[in-house]
């Protein structure tokens, strides 16, 4: 059973660098979207790097998960 700690996905000193980026990417492109409705841009398909860093930030937390060999889990990979 893998203990889920739930804080390695909103504490920013848990994470790893793929959450880390994928956070900043989404908080960038949250800021851009707010310009661009702003200036009345409208671009093409923006909506899809939501789901891009959404994906991102997902596979980071899987890694994050598999990757802590300090947490003392009782699964060991040799």
């Amino acid at each position: 059973m893998i203990q889920m700690k739930l804080s390695k996905i909103y504490n920013f000193r848990e994470m790893n660098s793929y959450q880390f980026v994928a956070v900043t990417g989404l908080v960038m492109t949250v800021v851009a979207h707010i310009i661009l409705a702003l200036i009345g841009k409208r671009v093409e398909n923006f909506e899809a790097l939501y789901l891009c860093w959404t994906v991102f930030f997902a596979l980071g937390t899987i890694a994050n998960y598999r990757s802590k060999p300090e947490d003392h889990d009782h699964h060991h990979h040799h």
